[in-house]
Protein backbone atom coordinates (compact mmCIF):
# COMPACT_ATOMS: atom_id res chain seq x y z
CA UNK A 1 0.00 0.00 0.00
CA UNK A 2 1.60 3.51 -1.14
CA UNK A 3 1.13 5.49 2.30
CA UNK A 4 1.27 2.47 4.70
CA UNK A 5 3.52 -0.28 4.08
CA UNK A 6 4.68 -2.69 6.17
CA UNK A 7 6.23 -1.15 8.94
CA UNK A 8 6.17 -0.33 12.76
CA UNK A 9 7.22 2.76 14.96
CA UNK A 10 7.42 4.41 18.81
CA UNK A 11 5.09 6.13 20.28
CA UNK A 12 6.76 9.03 22.42
CA UNK A 13 6.20 12.77 22.81
CA UNK A 14 8.47 15.39 22.66
CA UNK A 15 8.41 16.19 26.15
CA UNK A 16 9.29 12.92 27.27
CA UNK A 17 12.31 13.08 25.92
CA UNK A 18 15.43 12.79 28.06
CA UNK A 19 17.83 16.48 28.64
CA UNK A 20 19.21 18.40 31.27
CA UNK A 21 16.68 21.54 30.69
CA UNK A 22 12.87 19.77 32.62
CA UNK A 23 11.54 18.93 29.56
CA UNK A 24 11.84 16.79 26.62
CA UNK A 25 12.66 19.69 23.03
CA UNK A 26 13.45 19.02 19.47
CA UNK A 27 17.37 19.16 20.25
CA UNK A 28 20.60 16.62 20.66
CA UNK A 29 18.20 14.33 22.06
CA UNK A 30 15.18 14.19 19.77
CA UNK A 31 18.35 13.66 17.01
CA UNK A 32 19.39 10.76 19.46
CA UNK A 33 16.20 9.10 19.75
CA UNK A 34 15.93 9.25 15.78
CA UNK A 35 18.97 7.31 15.73
CA UNK A 36 17.49 4.74 18.23
CA UNK A 37 14.72 4.04 16.18
CA UNK A 38 16.96 3.42 13.49
CA UNK A 39 19.07 0.84 15.41
CA UNK A 40 15.59 -0.55 16.41
CA UNK A 41 14.67 -0.79 12.40
CA UNK A 42 11.70 1.22 12.90
CA UNK A 43 10.41 3.23 10.81
CA UNK A 44 7.62 5.79 12.41
CA UNK A 45 7.78 8.23 15.23
CA UNK A 46 3.97 9.08 16.41
CA UNK A 47 4.24 12.41 18.37
CA UNK A 48 1.25 14.55 20.41
CA UNK A 49 0.18 17.60 18.66
CA UNK A 50 2.75 20.22 18.75
CA UNK A 51 0.29 23.06 19.20
CA UNK A 52 0.94 25.89 21.55
CA UNK A 53 -0.44 24.92 25.01
CA UNK A 54 0.40 28.36 26.49
CA UNK A 55 -0.03 27.59 30.18
CA UNK A 56 -1.44 24.66 29.78
CA UNK A 57 -0.02 21.32 29.97
CA UNK A 58 -1.92 19.61 27.72
CA UNK A 59 -1.13 18.90 24.03
CA UNK A 60 -4.93 18.26 23.29
CA UNK A 61 -6.36 21.91 24.40
CA UNK A 62 -3.97 24.76 22.40
CA UNK A 63 -4.58 28.23 22.02
CA UNK A 64 -3.68 27.75 18.62
CA UNK A 65 -4.44 25.15 16.14
CA UNK A 66 -1.70 26.56 13.41
CA UNK A 67 0.64 28.35 16.19
CA UNK A 68 3.65 25.46 17.80
CA UNK A 69 4.79 25.39 20.98
CA UNK A 70 7.74 27.75 21.96
CA UNK A 71 8.93 25.47 24.70
CA UNK A 72 9.87 22.79 22.85
CA UNK A 73 12.05 25.05 21.37
CA UNK A 74 15.83 23.74 21.40
CA UNK A 75 17.95 25.74 24.24
CA UNK A 76 21.13 23.64 22.82
CA UNK A 77 19.94 24.06 19.41
CA UNK A 78 19.80 28.33 20.63
CA UNK A 79 23.40 28.14 21.65
CA UNK A 80 24.67 26.89 18.30
CA UNK A 81 22.57 29.10 16.50
CA UNK A 82 24.25 32.12 18.43
CA UNK A 83 21.10 33.29 20.24
CA UNK A 84 22.27 32.18 23.42
CA UNK A 85 25.31 31.80 25.30
CA UNK A 86 26.25 28.69 27.64
CA UNK A 87 25.84 31.35 30.70
CA UNK A 88 22.16 31.92 29.96
CA UNK A 89 21.40 27.92 30.75
CA UNK A 90 23.20 28.14 34.68
CA UNK A 91 20.41 29.15 36.09
CA UNK A 92 17.53 26.64 34.47
CA UNK A 93 19.11 23.52 36.53
CA UNK A 94 18.26 20.96 38.84
CA UNK A 95 15.08 19.53 37.43
CA UNK A 96 13.26 16.03 38.18
CA UNK A 97 14.91 13.96 35.55
CA UNK A 98 11.58 11.92 35.21
CA UNK A 99 9.20 13.83 35.59
CA UNK A 100 8.13 17.25 33.98
CA UNK A 101 7.27 20.27 36.75
CA UNK A 102 5.53 22.62 33.95
CA UNK A 103 5.16 25.74 35.78
CA UNK A 104 8.94 26.05 36.78
CA UNK A 105 9.80 25.06 33.27
CA UNK A 106 7.31 27.33 31.65
CA UNK A 107 8.84 30.06 34.09
CA UNK A 108 12.10 29.60 33.37
CA UNK A 109 12.03 28.71 29.60
CA UNK A 110 10.29 32.07 28.25
CA UNK A 111 12.66 34.07 30.56
CA UNK A 112 15.41 32.57 28.32
CA UNK A 113 13.48 32.46 24.97
CA UNK A 114 13.00 35.96 25.08
CA UNK A 115 16.53 36.78 25.72
CA UNK A 116 17.18 34.81 22.46
CA UNK A 117 14.42 36.97 20.86
CA UNK A 118 16.47 39.99 22.03
CA UNK A 119 19.78 38.41 20.42
CA UNK A 120 17.73 37.23 17.67
CA UNK A 121 16.56 40.88 16.68
CA UNK A 122 20.18 42.41 17.49
CA UNK A 123 22.47 40.25 15.82
CA UNK A 124 20.57 38.26 13.16
CA UNK A 125 22.13 38.04 9.80
CA UNK A 126 20.50 38.94 6.51
CA UNK A 127 20.37 35.66 5.33
CA UNK A 128 18.14 34.73 8.43
CA UNK A 129 16.37 37.99 8.62
CA UNK A 130 15.15 36.80 4.79
CA UNK A 131 13.92 33.49 5.80
CA UNK A 132 11.98 35.02 8.78
CA UNK A 133 10.45 37.45 6.35
CA UNK A 134 9.68 34.58 4.08
CA UNK A 135 8.53 32.76 7.22
CA UNK A 136 6.42 35.50 8.09
CA UNK A 137 5.06 36.21 4.31
CA UNK A 138 3.75 32.70 3.62
CA UNK A 139 2.51 31.82 7.35
CA UNK A 140 0.58 35.55 7.67
CA UNK A 141 -3.03 33.37 7.10
CA UNK A 142 -2.90 32.51 11.04
CA UNK A 143 0.25 34.16 12.17
CA UNK A 144 -1.48 38.24 11.97
CA UNK A 145 -4.40 36.37 14.60
CA UNK A 146 -2.13 34.80 16.58
CA UNK A 147 0.18 37.78 16.96
CA UNK A 148 -2.91 39.44 17.45
CA UNK A 149 -4.83 37.70 20.01
CA UNK A 150 -1.62 36.53 22.53
CA UNK A 151 -1.11 41.05 22.29
CA UNK A 152 -4.46 40.93 23.77
CA UNK A 153 -4.26 38.27 26.14
CA UNK A 154 -1.52 39.98 27.57
CA UNK A 155 -3.14 43.31 27.68
CA UNK A 156 -6.51 41.73 29.31
CA UNK A 157 -4.41 39.94 31.98
CA UNK A 158 -4.01 36.84 30.63
CA UNK A 159 -8.26 36.72 30.70
CA UNK A 160 -10.45 34.72 28.73
CA UNK A 161 -11.11 36.43 25.14
CA UNK A 162 -14.98 36.62 26.10
CA UNK A 163 -14.25 38.95 29.10
CA UNK A 164 -12.29 41.12 27.10
CA UNK A 165 -14.07 45.09 25.84
CA UNK A 166 -14.34 44.96 23.07
CA UNK A 167 -13.70 40.95 22.40
CA UNK A 168 -12.49 41.77 18.99
CA UNK A 169 -10.93 45.26 18.99
CA UNK A 170 -11.26 47.17 16.14
CA UNK A 171 -8.06 49.12 16.71
CA UNK A 172 -5.75 46.40 15.98
CA UNK A 173 -3.33 48.02 14.05
CA UNK A 174 -2.54 50.29 16.91
CA UNK A 175 -2.19 47.58 19.11
CA UNK A 176 -0.08 46.23 16.81
CA UNK A 177 2.08 49.08 16.55
CA UNK A 178 2.21 49.81 20.67
CA UNK A 179 3.44 46.01 20.89
CA UNK A 180 5.31 45.77 18.34
CA UNK A 181 8.65 44.46 20.26
CA UNK A 182 6.19 42.09 22.09
CA UNK A 183 5.00 40.87 18.76
CA UNK A 184 7.99 40.22 16.90
CA UNK A 185 9.47 38.08 19.39
CA UNK A 186 6.10 35.86 19.33
CA UNK A 187 6.94 35.61 15.56
CA UNK A 188 10.04 35.13 15.98
CA UNK A 189 9.41 32.20 18.57
CA UNK A 190 7.87 30.32 15.89
CA UNK A 191 9.72 30.79 13.08
CA UNK A 192 12.47 29.67 15.29
CA UNK A 193 10.60 26.66 16.15
CA UNK A 194 10.16 25.72 12.60
CA UNK A 195 13.40 26.31 11.72
CA UNK A 196 14.65 23.44 14.35
CA UNK A 197 11.41 21.17 13.76
CA UNK A 198 12.89 20.68 9.73
CA UNK A 199 16.41 19.92 10.16
CA UNK A 200 14.70 17.21 13.02
CA UNK A 201 12.14 16.10 10.60
CA UNK A 202 15.02 16.19 7.50
CA UNK A 203 17.21 14.26 9.69
CA UNK A 204 14.68 11.64 10.41
CA UNK A 205 13.30 11.41 6.98
CA UNK A 206 17.20 10.82 5.72
CA UNK A 207 17.42 7.64 8.33
CA UNK A 208 14.12 6.51 6.59
CA UNK A 209 11.83 7.16 9.81
CA UNK A 210 8.47 9.50 9.15
CA UNK A 211 6.66 11.63 11.82
CA UNK A 212 3.26 10.88 12.67
CA UNK A 213 2.01 13.98 13.65
CA UNK A 214 -1.80 14.50 15.82
CA UNK A 215 -4.93 16.49 15.27
CA UNK A 216 -7.20 16.97 18.06
CA UNK A 217 -10.43 17.38 15.97
CA UNK A 218 -11.67 20.30 18.82
CA UNK A 219 -9.71 23.46 20.21
CA UNK A 220 -10.01 25.26 22.91
CA UNK A 221 -13.01 27.65 23.69
CA UNK A 222 -9.91 30.46 24.81
CA UNK A 223 -7.80 30.35 21.64
CA UNK A 224 -7.31 32.18 18.73
CA UNK A 225 -9.69 29.92 16.15
CA UNK A 226 -12.94 30.31 18.44
CA UNK A 227 -12.06 34.55 19.07
CA UNK A 228 -11.14 34.88 15.47
CA UNK A 229 -13.99 32.59 13.93
CA UNK A 230 -17.07 32.47 16.66
CA UNK A 231 -19.20 31.83 13.25
CA UNK A 232 -17.13 28.18 13.04
CA UNK A 233 -18.38 27.07 16.40
CA UNK A 234 -21.99 27.24 18.53
CA UNK A 235 -21.38 29.83 20.43
CA UNK A 236 -24.02 32.53 21.77
CA UNK A 237 -24.03 36.49 21.26
CA UNK A 238 -21.72 36.97 23.89
CA UNK A 239 -19.04 34.32 22.68
CA UNK A 240 -20.23 31.72 25.62
CA UNK A 241 -20.44 27.79 24.52
CA UNK A 242 -23.55 27.05 23.50
CA UNK A 243 -23.33 23.37 23.23
CA UNK A 244 -19.76 21.22 24.36
CA UNK A 245 -17.97 18.16 23.31
CA UNK A 246 -17.64 15.08 25.20
CA UNK A 247 -18.35 11.04 25.44
CA UNK A 248 -21.15 8.83 26.32
CA UNK A 249 -20.79 6.57 29.33
CA UNK A 250 -17.82 3.95 28.02
CA UNK A 251 -14.59 2.07 29.41
CA UNK A 252 -13.27 4.46 30.79
CA UNK A 253 -15.81 6.34 32.43
CA UNK A 254 -19.86 5.14 33.93
CA UNK A 255 -21.13 9.15 33.69
CA UNK A 256 -19.17 9.76 29.95
CA UNK A 257 -16.85 12.49 29.95
CA UNK A 258 -17.72 16.46 29.37
CA UNK A 259 -14.43 17.33 27.99
CA UNK A 260 -15.58 21.26 26.94
CA UNK A 261 -14.73 22.48 24.04
CA UNK A 262 -16.82 24.37 21.65
CA UNK A 263 -18.55 22.13 19.56
CA UNK A 264 -18.46 23.11 15.50
CA UNK A 265 -21.21 24.40 13.37
CA UNK A 266 -20.86 22.58 10.13
CA UNK A 267 -23.18 24.35 8.49
CA UNK A 268 -21.28 27.66 8.83
CA UNK A 269 -17.88 25.52 8.25
CA UNK A 270 -19.86 23.82 4.43
CA UNK A 271 -20.69 27.38 3.45
CA UNK A 272 -17.07 28.06 3.55
CA UNK A 273 -15.93 25.15 1.47
CA UNK A 274 -14.23 23.80 5.45
CA UNK A 275 -11.49 26.27 4.61
CA UNK A 276 -10.51 26.67 7.79
CA UNK A 277 -10.34 22.55 8.19
CA UNK A 278 -8.24 22.42 4.89
CA UNK A 279 -5.54 25.03 6.16
CA UNK A 280 -5.52 23.05 9.55
CA UNK A 281 -5.13 20.02 7.71
CA UNK A 282 -2.19 21.19 5.23
CA UNK A 283 -0.68 22.95 7.79
CA UNK A 284 -0.39 19.91 9.75
CA UNK A 285 1.22 17.60 7.07
CA UNK A 286 3.89 20.69 6.26
CA UNK A 287 5.02 19.54 9.99
CA UNK A 288 4.41 15.83 9.60
CA UNK A 289 4.60 12.99 7.30
CA UNK A 290 1.34 11.10 8.89
CA UNK A 291 -1.47 13.09 10.31
CA UNK A 292 -3.74 10.82 13.03
CA UNK A 293 -6.65 12.68 13.26
CA UNK A 294 -7.91 12.36 17.18
CA UNK A 295 -11.85 11.14 17.85
CA UNK A 296 -11.97 11.22 13.80
CA UNK A 297 -15.55 9.17 14.83
CA UNK A 298 -16.70 12.97 15.45
CA UNK A 299 -17.18 13.70 11.73
CA UNK A 300 -19.35 10.14 11.47
CA UNK A 301 -21.57 11.33 14.56
CA UNK A 302 -20.15 13.58 17.71
CA UNK A 303 -21.79 13.90 21.61
CA UNK A 304 -23.13 16.81 21.90
CA UNK A 305 -23.54 17.91 25.83
CA UNK A 306 -25.67 20.69 26.27
CA UNK A 307 -23.70 23.86 28.15
CA UNK A 308 -23.19 24.22 31.76
CA UNK A 309 -23.80 20.30 31.92
CA UNK A 310 -20.73 18.28 34.28
CA UNK A 311 -22.35 14.90 33.34
CA UNK A 312 -21.86 13.45 29.93
CA UNK A 313 -24.50 10.92 30.18
CA UNK A 314 -26.34 13.98 29.56
CA UNK A 315 -25.81 14.31 26.22
CA UNK A 316 -27.18 13.44 22.51
CA UNK A 317 -25.56 12.12 19.25
CA UNK A 318 -25.36 14.66 16.35
CA UNK A 319 -24.56 13.26 12.51
CA UNK A 320 -21.35 15.06 11.86
CA UNK A 321 -20.41 16.73 8.05
CA UNK A 322 -19.33 13.11 7.26
CA UNK A 323 -18.75 11.92 3.41
CA UNK A 324 -19.37 15.84 2.48
CA UNK A 325 -16.02 16.82 4.47
CA UNK A 326 -13.59 13.89 3.56
CA UNK A 327 -14.27 14.52 0.00
CA UNK A 328 -13.46 18.01 0.20
CA UNK A 329 -10.25 17.04 1.37
CA UNK A 330 -9.21 14.73 -0.74
CA UNK A 331 -10.32 17.13 -3.97
CA UNK A 332 -8.28 20.39 -2.07
CA UNK A 333 -5.19 17.85 -0.75
CA UNK A 334 -5.18 15.09 -2.59
CA UNK A 335 -4.96 11.57 -1.35
CA UNK A 336 -3.07 12.08 1.93
CA UNK A 337 -1.83 9.37 4.57
CA UNK A 338 -4.29 10.13 7.26
CA UNK A 339 -4.59 7.72 10.41
CA UNK A 340 -8.22 7.41 12.13
CA UNK A 341 -8.53 7.12 15.95
CA UNK A 342 -12.03 5.50 15.71
CA UNK A 343 -11.99 4.40 19.06
CA UNK A 344 -15.15 3.95 20.85
CA UNK A 345 -19.33 4.00 20.40
CA UNK A 346 -19.42 5.91 16.76
CA UNK A 347 -16.80 3.19 15.53
CA UNK A 348 -19.15 1.28 13.25
CA UNK A 349 -20.48 4.85 11.26
CA UNK A 350 -16.64 6.12 11.00
CA UNK A 351 -15.73 2.72 9.54
CA UNK A 352 -18.03 3.71 6.70
CA UNK A 353 -16.06 6.69 5.97
CA UNK A 354 -12.57 4.95 6.15
CA UNK A 355 -13.48 2.39 4.26
CA UNK A 356 -14.18 4.55 1.28
CA UNK A 357 -11.60 6.58 1.90
CA UNK A 358 -9.27 3.98 2.43
CA UNK A 359 -8.44 5.20 6.13
CA UNK A 360 -6.72 2.73 8.41
CA UNK A 361 -8.50 2.66 12.12
CA UNK A 362 -6.81 2.22 15.59
CA UNK A 363 -6.90 -1.25 17.29
CA UNK A 364 -5.69 -1.22 21.08
CA UNK A 365 -4.56 -4.67 22.29
CA UNK A 366 -5.27 -4.48 25.71
CA UNK A 367 -8.98 -3.95 24.89
CA UNK A 368 -8.65 -7.14 23.28
CA UNK A 369 -9.42 -9.51 25.89
CA UNK A 370 -12.28 -7.85 27.44
CA UNK A 371 -15.85 -8.81 27.55
CA UNK A 372 -16.73 -6.44 24.62
CA UNK A 373 -13.47 -7.09 22.75
CA UNK A 374 -15.26 -6.90 19.41
CA UNK A 375 -16.38 -3.64 19.94
CA UNK A 376 -13.67 -1.81 18.26
CA UNK A 377 -12.32 -5.22 16.02
CA UNK A 378 -9.39 -5.47 17.97
CA UNK A 379 -8.75 -9.33 17.36
CA UNK A 380 -10.08 -9.39 13.53
CA UNK A 381 -7.92 -6.15 13.13
CA UNK A 382 -4.87 -8.45 13.49
CA UNK A 383 -6.02 -9.92 10.09
CA UNK A 384 -6.58 -6.30 8.58
CA UNK A 385 -3.99 -4.83 6.91
CA UNK A 386 -5.52 -2.00 6.92
CA UNK A 387 -5.05 -1.10 10.35
CA UNK A 388 -2.71 0.59 12.84
CA UNK A 389 -2.10 -1.81 16.08
CA UNK A 390 -1.12 -0.61 19.10
CA UNK A 391 -0.18 -2.02 22.56
CA UNK A 392 -2.04 0.72 23.88
CA UNK A 393 -2.13 4.60 23.71
CA UNK A 394 -1.22 7.71 25.45
CA UNK A 395 -4.60 7.59 27.00
CA UNK A 396 -4.45 3.90 28.46
CA UNK A 397 -2.35 2.54 31.41
CA UNK A 398 0.77 0.74 30.40
CA UNK A 399 1.06 -2.56 28.97
CA UNK A 400 2.47 -4.14 32.30
CA UNK A 401 0.26 -1.71 34.01
CA UNK A 402 -2.87 -2.50 32.33
CA UNK A 403 -2.40 -6.31 34.05
CA UNK A 404 -1.24 -5.76 37.20
CA UNK A 405 -3.42 -2.91 38.09
CA UNK A 406 -5.94 -3.54 41.24
CA UNK A 407 -9.72 -3.48 40.23
CA UNK A 408 -10.19 -1.16 43.01
CA UNK A 409 -7.77 1.40 41.37
CA UNK A 410 -9.30 0.96 37.82
CA UNK A 411 -11.38 4.34 36.94
CA UNK A 412 -13.57 2.60 34.30
CA UNK A 413 -16.89 0.22 33.74
CA UNK A 414 -15.06 -3.03 34.75
CA UNK A 415 -15.88 -5.01 37.34
CA UNK A 416 -12.89 -6.99 39.80
CA UNK A 417 -14.79 -10.33 37.89
CA UNK A 418 -14.79 -8.44 34.49
CA UNK A 419 -10.42 -8.26 35.05
CA UNK A 420 -9.75 -11.76 36.47
CA UNK A 421 -11.21 -12.72 33.68
CA UNK A 422 -9.54 -10.59 31.18
CA UNK A 423 -6.18 -11.29 32.08
CA UNK A 424 -6.94 -14.85 31.88
CA UNK A 425 -8.30 -14.81 28.65
CA UNK A 426 -4.98 -12.65 27.40
CA UNK A 427 -2.92 -15.09 29.66
CA UNK A 428 -4.65 -18.15 27.41
CA UNK A 429 -4.67 -16.45 23.66
CA UNK A 430 -1.06 -15.65 24.21
CA UNK A 431 0.00 -18.62 25.81
CA UNK A 432 2.22 -16.83 28.26
CA UNK A 433 2.32 -16.67 32.34
CA UNK A 434 2.32 -13.04 31.96
CA UNK A 435 6.21 -12.41 33.21
CA UNK A 436 6.70 -10.49 29.92
CA UNK A 437 3.53 -9.24 29.10
CA UNK A 438 4.86 -6.16 28.05
CA UNK A 439 6.89 -8.54 24.89
CA UNK A 440 4.36 -11.17 24.61
CA UNK A 441 1.88 -8.23 23.53
CA UNK A 442 4.56 -6.12 20.88
CA UNK A 443 5.18 -9.73 19.29
CA UNK A 444 1.15 -10.36 19.05
CA UNK A 445 1.24 -6.94 17.47
CA UNK A 446 4.45 -7.27 15.11
CA UNK A 447 3.85 -10.44 13.66
CA UNK A 448 0.04 -9.75 12.95
CA UNK A 449 -0.74 -9.03 9.13
CA UNK A 450 -1.91 -5.31 10.22
CA UNK A 451 0.63 -3.12 8.10
CA UNK A 452 1.30 -0.74 10.73
CA UNK A 453 2.75 -1.18 14.07
CA UNK A 454 2.72 1.52 16.81
CA UNK A 455 4.25 0.83 20.58
CA UNK A 456 4.37 3.01 23.45
CA UNK A 457 7.95 3.52 24.15
CA UNK A 458 7.04 2.65 27.65
CA UNK A 459 6.41 -1.25 26.53
CA UNK A 460 9.40 -1.22 25.02
CA UNK A 461 10.94 -0.17 28.25
CA UNK A 462 8.84 -2.21 30.43
CA UNK A 463 7.65 0.61 32.65
CA UNK A 464 4.61 0.16 35.52
CA UNK A 465 1.61 2.31 35.93
CA UNK A 466 3.85 5.42 37.28
CA UNK A 467 4.96 6.19 33.66
CA UNK A 468 1.51 6.04 32.23
CA UNK A 469 1.22 9.83 30.34
CA UNK A 470 -2.55 10.47 30.53
CA UNK A 471 -5.89 9.22 32.24
CA UNK A 472 -8.73 10.01 30.51
CA UNK A 473 -11.48 12.05 33.07
CA UNK A 474 -8.86 13.14 35.59
CA UNK A 475 -6.91 16.16 36.09
CA UNK A 476 -3.52 15.55 38.40
CA UNK A 477 -0.56 13.89 36.87
CA UNK A 478 -1.16 13.53 33.63
CA UNK A 479 1.20 14.77 30.45
CA UNK A 480 4.64 14.57 33.09
CA UNK A 481 6.37 11.59 31.85
CA UNK A 482 10.22 11.46 30.79
CA UNK A 483 11.71 8.36 29.88
CA UNK A 484 15.73 8.04 32.00
CA UNK A 485 18.34 7.73 28.68
CA UNK A 486 19.94 4.99 30.75
CA UNK A 487 16.87 3.17 30.56
CA UNK A 488 16.60 2.31 26.75
CA UNK A 489 20.02 -0.39 26.56
CA UNK A 490 21.45 -2.12 23.95
CA UNK A 491 19.50 -5.32 24.72
CA UNK A 492 16.23 -3.53 24.82
CA UNK A 493 17.31 -1.79 21.32
CA UNK A 494 18.60 -5.35 20.13
CA UNK A 495 15.27 -7.40 21.27
CA UNK A 496 13.29 -4.53 19.55
CA UNK A 497 15.16 -4.74 16.46
CA UNK A 498 14.72 -8.91 16.28
CA UNK A 499 10.98 -8.49 16.59
CA UNK A 500 10.95 -6.08 13.83
CA UNK A 501 13.36 -8.26 11.65
CA UNK A 502 11.41 -11.10 12.06
CA UNK A 503 7.79 -10.11 11.43
CA UNK A 504 9.33 -8.45 8.25
CA UNK A 505 8.65 -4.82 9.03
CA UNK A 506 12.47 -3.48 8.23
CA UNK A 507 12.93 -1.04 5.63
CA UNK A 508 15.78 -1.67 3.01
Amino acid sequence: MKFFPRESGVLLHITSLPGPYGLGDIGPEAFNFVDVLHKMGQSLWQILPLGDTGSSICPYITISAFANNPLLISLDGLIDEGYLHKDDLKKIQNYPSDRVDYQKVYDDRYKILDTACTNFIKSSSAETQQRFDAFCKENEYWLSEYILFQTLKKLNNDQHWITWQPRHDPAGEDIIKENSIFIQKLMIQQFLFIEQWQKLKTYANEKGIRFVGDIPIYVAHDSVDVWANPELFKLDDHGKIKSQSGCPPDFFNAKGQVWGHPVYNWKTHKKTGYQWWLNRIEHTFNLVDVVRIDHFNGFAKYWEVKAGETDGATGHWVVGPGEDFLSAVKQSLGARPIIAEDLGEAAKEAAVLRKKFDIPGMSILQFAFGENANINGNMKSLDNELNVVYTGTHDNDTTIGWFQTLPESVISTQTEADIVKERKRALKFLGTDGSEINWDLISLALHSKANTVIIPLQDILGLGTNARMNTPGTIEGNWQWRFKKNTLTSDIIERMRTLTEESKRMKG
